[in-house]
């Protein structure tokens, strides 16, 4: 039953040499990779407006000289990040190139940094989507978070089913939301060309403003840079593009930083034509969509087009988090278990985490996760600079041919950055000073999984010089229930395996239970030792896990190696395992953990 469902969720398992196929081209890629940092649009002017409101609609001709000063980050991005591409063309990005050129640990600050921002990524997004719906049917606010919820298992669903089949699914709703922001910023210049709005609606640039402070303005400007979160994923994810894959990969990353740039400028500059004050029921898009074409078909199509693209732009963090999470998990620390791939040829492990972790957040912050896109943005920036560094510190170092525009490219990027990056401690502290407490917590853990590994890998290797102890023989016990063919048929493997160290043990509830036990096993199996152990808790588990650990204590003083047998049958239908096999699935849970024991089952399958 569950295979079907697996089947029928995600699809027929794929060959390994399929994988060249779950490769993406440009169009694709930049529809999968740069959903995040599109996305931003419908809230990065919003934030500006938002900082700039504390003072007064007066002072929103501010937006504009704030929108070139993040055109301007923007631009030494993608610069930055297109050097990036090309010394590092297998992918890893920001952590890769921290690692290698600054050290380890910061490699894990910047690792660290994104793999939580990927996670807020998914959170932010449809948390975003899900309140842009429910600005055009203001009936459904009560259930957002149940209806973000329900996107996210959507998107980790879509996701496992493969990289190709999600991103051929996920391009035209992003190709919609660009095509509709064109119609709205064109329609919208087209109105202020012909004099339909009013010039009344905002206040003159260079207007004097009462009350405007630098601090203020670098307030607003650290807020409409979270505009850029999602440039980076591109360079994370090299190893997804079809080759020559940094090439494209390049072209790709221009071909976003050109759209981020136009759509930004033009819902910022739409906003202060307007004269748009940012309300909490309403966003920006949609009170610039309402002016435009009034409640019509238009702006219903501009706020499906906008929620949509809010919800899979936390397809961005699916397609980075599984490949940053491999890196780690291939230098020791995180779990293995992020570098298999699934029956879909994706990170699946990677991909489930990063669903389960986004949905627990939307709960803990009830679907109001605005609060954390500071949070979000300054997880971002950090890695921003420490990769910029690193890229400062390779080209001194190698000095390769045409190495100096490449040095002041980066250095641009890592300054900018790095004042960004100070801008949200000193304006947003309060918001994201619990960055100073987890980073240092998951950097800790990284080490100790490290630590771990580099352990069990010391002790396991050959070139230790670790005696072999012998195996003197098997101490096998056999948990039985009644008896049947499942219990003689276990039976009959214990004995091929140690004939004269068997000890059967039985569970009893009843003392008279117990008795009549002990009397029909000694006429069926008299050569077999039993057991009986009474539970007064009426608890299987729990007496046979002591019993186990007594054995296992007195087998390790004479090198006896203990087995636990578990009877087992097999019926027909699958499913009807929950109905026979509730004790056998349950032993076999609770001795998992258990050291020196090997545990086994022994199937009969009916035949009815």
């Amino acid at each position: 039953m569950f295979s079907s469902l697996k089947r029928f969720l995600i699809g027929r398992p794929l060959k390994s040499n399929a994988l060249g196929e779950q490769k993406l081209n440009k169009t694709k890629a930049l529809a999968i990779l740069s959903s995040d940092a599109l996305s931003s649009v419908a809230y990065g002017p919003e934030q500006i407006l938002i900082a700039l409101a504390t003072i007064g609609t007066v002072a929103f001709w501010y937006s504009i000289p704030i929108a070139v000063g993040v055109l301007i980050l923007l631009t030494a991005l993608i610069l930055s990040y297109r050097q990036i591409i090309f010394a590092y063309p297998h992918g890893g990005g920001a952590y890769v190139v921290s690692r290698e050129n600054l050290g380890v640990n910061p490699g894990l600050i910047a690792g660290g940094s994104l793999l939580v921002d990927y996670i807020l990524t998914v959170a932010v997004s449809v948390s975003a989507g899900t309140d842009a719906i429910t600005s055009a049917f203001p009936s459904l606010h009560s259930y957002n978070v149940i209806i973000a919820t329900i996107f996210v298992i959507f998107l980790t669903i879509l996701n496992l089913r493969g990289v190709t089949e999600s991103a051929s699914i996920l391009a035209y709703p992003v190709y919609l939301f660009v095509l509709a922001l064109f119609i709205l910023i064109g329609a919208g210049i087209y109105q202020i060309a012909t004099g339909t709005v009013p010039p009344d609606l905002h206040t003159p640039v260079g207007t004097p403003v009462a009350g405007i402070s630098l601090f203020l303005l670098l307030r607003a400007f650290a807020s409409g840079s979270s505009a850029l979160t999602g440039v980076e994923a591109i360079s994370n994810a090299i190893p997804n593009f079809k080759d020559p894959a940094p090439n494209n990969a390049a072209k790709t990353l221009a071909a976003m930083g050109c759209l981020l740039a136009i759509l930004f400028s033009g819902i910022v500059w739409l906003a202060y034509y307007y004269g748009i004050a940012p309300s909490e029921k309403v966003t920006v898009v949609s009170q610039i969509a309402e002016e435009t074409f009034g409640r019509n078909f238009m702006y219903f199509f501009i706020q499906g087009t906008t929620a949509l693209i809010l919800i899979l732009a936390a397809n961005t963090g699916y397609s980075a988090f599984p490949l940053l999470a491999v890196n780690l998990a291939k230098d020791k620390f995180i779990p293995r278990m992020f570098t298999v791939r699934g029956d879909r040829l994706g990170y699946s492990n990677g991909i489930i985490i990063l669903g389960i972790s986004s949905i627990i957040l939307i709960f803990a912050f009830q679907g109001q996760t605005e609060h954390l896109i500071p949070l979000y943005a300054v997880g971002v920036f950090i890695p921003f600079t420490l990769s910029q560094t690193g890229m400062m510190l390779k080209w001194i170092r190698e000095k390769p041919k045409g190495w100096v525009p490449k040095l002041i490219i980066n250095s641009t990027g890592a300054i900018i950055s790095f004042v960004v990056t100070i801008m949200f401690f000193l304006t947003k502290f309060a918001q994201v000073w619990s960055i100073l407490i987890f980073l240092p917590i998951i950097i800790f853990i990284f080490h100790r999984i490290k630590k771990h590994y580099d352990a069990v890998g010391e002790q396991l290797s050959l070139k230790t010089c670790e005696p072999i102890i012998p195996i003197e023989g098997n101490v096998i016990i056999v948990p039985v229930a009644g008896m049947t063919h499942v219990v003689a048929n276990s039976l009959n493997y214990a004995k091929s395996l140690s004939p004269d160290q068997i000890i059967a043990v039985y569970v009893s509830f009843e003392r008279e239970d117990e008795k009549k036990f002990e009397e029909k096993w000694k006429l069926w199996e008299p050569d077999v030792r039993l057991v009986t152990l009474h539970s007064y808790y009426r608890s299987i588990i729990q007496p046979l896990t002591k019993f186990i650990d007594t054995v296992q204590y007195k087998a390790s003083e004479s090198n006896y190696r203990v087995t636990v047998i578990i009877p087992q049958f097999i019926p027909k239908k699958g499913w009807h395992n929950i109905l026979h096999n509730q004790s056998s699935l349950l032993i076999r849970a609770f001795l998992l953990y258990k050291r020196n024991v090997v545990i086994t089952t022994v199937p009969y399958h009916l035949k009815k």
